[in-house]
């Protein structure tokens, strides 16, 4: 017999960054289960390439729209409200890293570039503040919903090389827990804000620093492997369960959490 407080079907959600390999796998897991699901990313091409594989699965639109534009975001909110009535998740994957705010071995945090590591600030906090009270005011207005953010394993402890993208979800966590308190204190305990920080998964801005060109573990992965007690990469698809549970009533009382899905990086010490 199924639980009810699992079902999703009906419900819509907005997926930020959905033209990407995180934000399509996400918004699939959702079509699946019956949600209305809105991808939006910046790239019209990303975008319309992901809808022509997600349209056969539910009822999907895209929507070509910039995270750091709260204009945009407005006028992309009253398009949902007004085709499907509500916005009951939010989804914020939009996010990454750049090369310039990413260090080699042989540089030190003086080589650094400030412009990039400013815009990888800005894209992975302000990316995931702007949609969050953009969509978290219908929310408001409507009394519930859930918003889920993406963390990171830098937000543990101290990775090298990745001083921008570290400071970032830092911030993002601390956002996902003021968000929570705020929305559950001033609005309704039915509006929840979590956040999932996913371990390591090989993706296309991270290939080249975890995968060799003859697809041999680089020293940087071997590192990880040792730290991961599963001893082995997440698959994309290993993020979609959580993001389905935290959306759902079985988990009416969780909020303000930052869930790592690490095969064990962020609980072990390495010793």
């Amino acid at each position: 017999m199924s639980n009810k407080k699992f079902d999703l079907s009906g419900r819509v959600a907005v997926v930020t960054g959905g033209g990407g390999v995180l934000g399509s796998s996400i918004a699939r897991s959702l079509l699946e289960a019956g949600v209305k699901v809105v991808i939006l990313d910046i790239r019209q091409e990303a975008m319309d390439e992901k809808l022509a594989e997600l349209r056969e699965l539910g009822e999907v639109a895209g929507l070509t729209c910039n995270v750091l534009d709260r204009e945009s975001l407005k006028d992309v909110r009253q398009r949902i409200l007004d085709k499907w009535g509500s916005i009951d998740m939010l989804i914020n994957v939009a996010g990454g890293n750049m090369p310039g705010a990413t260090l080699r071995e042989d540089q030190t945090i003086f080589d650094m570039k400030f412009e990039d590591f400013n815009k990888v600030n800005d894209l992975n906090l302000n990316g995931t503040v702007y949609p969050s009270i953009v969509f978290g005011e219908a929310m408001a207005s409507q009394g519930k919903g859930s918003i889920i953010n993406i963390s990171s394993m830098a937000v543990y402890s101290a990775i090298t090389r990745v001083p921008g993208y570290s400071t970032a979800k830092t911030a993002v966590d601390i956002f996902t827990k003021w968000m929570a308190m705020e929305m559950a204190l001033k609005f309704s305990e039915k509006i929840r804000v979590n956040s999932i920080a996913p371990g390591f998964f090989i993706g296309n801005q991270n290939r080249g620093v975890l995968i060799n060109p003859d697809g041999s573990l680089t020293d940087r992965s071997k590192k990880v492997m040792a730290r991961t007690p599963m001893r082995r990469f997440g698959d994309i698809t290993e993020l979609n369960g959580i993001v389905q549970f935290l959306c759902s009533d079985e988990a009416s009382f969780i909020t303000g959490a930052i869930i790592p899905v690490d095969g064990g990086f962020s609980a072990f010490s390495g010793v």
